[in-house]
């Protein structure tokens, strides 16, 4: 059973860190535990962590413990290869390796970076450590500087060695390959693979590849001066501000860094204006050359300045500063979390993703995970694209978690506002709204905004509504939202980071209206725990049901269970388990349990139960020892909102638990509700949330 991966090379820079993220991803998206082993790194990790280490345990939040993740460092590896000593080497990794192997359902584990000296002992390592781990192969190999032909040469180069040495191959990637190659590449290789070895070929991607302005500053050993808040904006252009300012403006591109002597004040307040301006390319930062500060009046006009992209003082000329910062390899580090999602998507765009899984996952893991939960929910969401608005284009966390969507190429979206405004405020964020798969529209100049104020005013005459007050209510954004998922313009609605929940389900209750045979529109919170993903309803909609309402909640918040993969088990809440409390809050929860199990006796349900007894088995054996639900209750039903809101938030901040919500249950196409305290995580969860449900209408 394969339980391990090893991922190799045999060149520096070959991109493995964009398929070990998309790995992992993939990975957690079926097994409970996942561990990243690398034998040899570069540094003693208590004076420089591995870079590909930090950022994966910090982005997929994995426990990985320094000392357990290597075995020896670079210099204490070739000092024992030098030696003759390779079965010392082999032993010892095996030893780290198995460690892992016995504590975790998967273990990603990659080769060495080829990057220093020793690399003539380095291939030959490599091969070794994975022949002795007994364990199969993912081949990378860069495009980058090669011709079609060298490069088709290289993997299969690549493949014959460790072939040579029984060590299996999965898959071969030929990563960073010239867009105009690809077509190319692929035939030549999938004619010569042998059939069993997946292939997998990777445009090369900038965006993947220019480095931060941290990253530019490391390597120039720059001091920063001012904007130590931008430090994380990517770097795609750069141009040297040596003319006049006319000129120098018609130079400037998207992320564009400047560099300049420091004694070019002209440059520089010109470059801070070009910034702000919606005419000109966003300004990455700014390098002042030759050691020279700017004048006084300069810094004291930029210290009044209420945002000021980064700026670096280095001593070096402009000529020889402009040379370094074209030399810089970038890194997909722990402090980009924008480019390590970009690296995951182009993994899942580029490689057979499904074929990769058959191959690897040869067991079941039992039970859900929250990343499985989420990676599962991403899975979903792409079978079928769909169209989602979201109302609230004025709200920076909307913007944020629009462009994550639209980048990993998940829904299509409609953001209601102002263009231009929406288009400023992207700017402004450092963000890009990718055009293929977004509108932005101001309510009152869409071309439909007249029909859906005649479609509404008829919905809604019987209730009193005139045509002035039809178009006045079709300028609010939840009503022109609404309205478009009512005339099938977009699948469902997102709002609620600006608006309360009233005010963004009250047009959905007036036309969009309830699945025939519900009574009550409810919602549920995907709680996503340490290690398990529970079902918390209703949290945000009803404050005191009745026993009918709450069997209805209990019912639905079932199917919303099974519908997004998690078997449901009721556990209907009380202060009380059992026959042991009486009172009316315990009668209604008892009567409510009575009418699921007569409405719905194909369901597991339990109430009333305790919270205690319905999630831990032992108390769960204790006070319902003959209950299939106590002790592993999925499903979790507040008798009240008052109970269930404060117990949602109480989890979420105690445990740092992730709570996917307010899912909105009962209409006839998803609306759902945001908080206004919501994340940009929130925002782009439930989206995900919103569209998977649209499919399943």
């Amino acid at each position: 059973m394969t339980k391990a991966v090893f991922i190799a090379t045999a060149e520096p820079y070959s991109g493995k860190s964009l398929v070990a993220l998309g790995l992992v991803n993939l990975l957690l998206g079926q097994a409970r535990k996942v561990g990243y082993f690398k034998p040899i790194i570069n540094h003693d990790p208590a004076e420089q962590p591995d870079p590909h280490i930090e950022a994966i345990g910090s982005y997929f939040k994995l426990p990985l413990p320094a000392a357990a993740t290597y075995a020896y460092t670079r210099p204490a590896a070739l000092r024992l290869l030098e030696a003759g000593a390779q079965g010392e080497l082999i032993d010892a990794i095996i030893h780290k390796f198995k460690q892992w192997e016995e504590s975790c359902d998967f273990t990603v584990v990659e080769g060495s970076d080829f990057v220093g000296a020793g690399t003539a002992f380095e291939f030959d390592a490599n091969v070794s450590i994975a022949k002795n781990l007994g364990v199969p192969v993912i081949l990378v190999v860069s495009g980058e500087g090669k011709s079609t032909a060298q490069l088709v040469s290289a993997v299969l180069t690549l493949l014959r060695n460790f072939e040579a040495r029984e060590v299996p191959v999965l898959l071969a990637v030929a990563n960073r390959v010239l867009p105009a190659q690809v077509a190319d590449v692929q035939a030549l290789l999938r004619t010569q693979l042998p059939a069993d070895v997946l292939l997998a070929v990777i445009p090369d991607d900038p965006n993947l590849l220019h480095p931060t302005m941290r990253e530019i500053q490391a390597e120039l050993g720059g001091q920063l001066l001012f904007g130590e808040s931008g430090l994380g904006n990517q770097v795609d252009n750069y141009v040297i501000g040596a003319m006049q300012v006319p000129n120098f403006l018609n130079y400037l591109k998207d992320n564009v860094l400047i560099v300049t002597p420091g004694d070019r004040g002209d440059i520089i307040v010109c470059a801070l204006q070009a910034n702000l301006s919606a005419s000109y390319p966003r300004v990455a930062g700014i390098v002042l050359t030759a050691g020279a500060a700017p004048d006084a009046p300069i810094v004291r006009l930029l210290e009044g300045l209420p945002n000021v992209v980064p700026i670096l003082a280095v001593p070096t000329g402009t000529f020889e500063t402009t040379t370094r910062v074209g030399a810089i390899r970038s890194r997909i580090s722990a402090d980009n979390p924008k480019k390590i999602q970009l690296a995951i998507s182009t993994f899942e765009r580029h490689v057979d993703v499904r074929a990769l899984e058959e191959k690897l996952v040869s067991f079941q893991s039992e039970g859900l995970t929250p990343h499985m939960f989420q990676y599962r929910l991403l899975q979903w969401a792409r079978r079928s694209r769909r169209h989602i608005v979201l109302p609230e284009g004025n709200d920076d966390r909307i913007l944020r978690a629009a462009a994550q969507l639209l980048h990993q190429d998940i829904v299509d979206l409609t953001i209601l506002g102002d263009p231009d405004e929406v288009a400023a405020s992207a700017k402004r964020l450092g963000i890009s709204l990718p055009a293929g798969h977004l509108r932005i529209i101001d309510p009152v100049k869409s071309e439909h905004y007249a029909a859906y104020v005649e479609t509404f005013y008829e919905l809604r005459k019987d209730k009193g509504v005139n045509h002035d007050m039809a178009r006045d209510l079709l300028r609010d954004v939840s009503y022109f939202g609404s309205m478009m998922v009512y005339q099938g313009h977009a699948d469902g609605m997102v709002s609620g980071a600006v608006h309360t929940t009233q005010h963004t389900i009250r047009p959905a209750l007036q036309f969009i209206k309830t699945k025939p045979g519900v009574s009550v529109v409810s919602s549920v919170f995907f709680m996503c725990l340490p290690d398990r993903v529970a079902v918390f309803g209703d949290c945000a909609v009803n404050p005191n049901p009745t026993a009918e309402q709450l069997a209805e909640i209990a019912i639905s918040s079932a199917e919303s269970s099974r519908a997004f993969g998690i078997e449901p088990r009721i556990a209907m809440l009380s202060y009380s388990s059992g026959n042991s409390g009486a009172g009316a809050d315990v009668d209604k929860v008892r009567q409510a349990t009575a009418l699921v199990r007569q409405k719905r006796p194909d369901l597991k349900v339990e109430g009333p139960i305790q919270y205690d007894a319905a999630v831990d088995p032992l108390v769960g054996r204790q006070k319902l020892p003959d209950s299939e639900v106590a002790g592993q209750a999925s499903v979790l039903i507040f008798p009240d909102l008052n109970t269930g809101n404060n117990t949602y938030k109480a989890v979420q901040r105690e445990t740092g638990a992730l709570a996917i919500g307010p899912v909105l249950q009962g209409l006839n196409k998803p609306v759902n509700d945001l908080s206004r305290g919501c994340t940009v995580d929130d925002v782009f969860n439930t989206v995900v949330i919103t569209a998977i449900q649209s499919q399943q209408q």
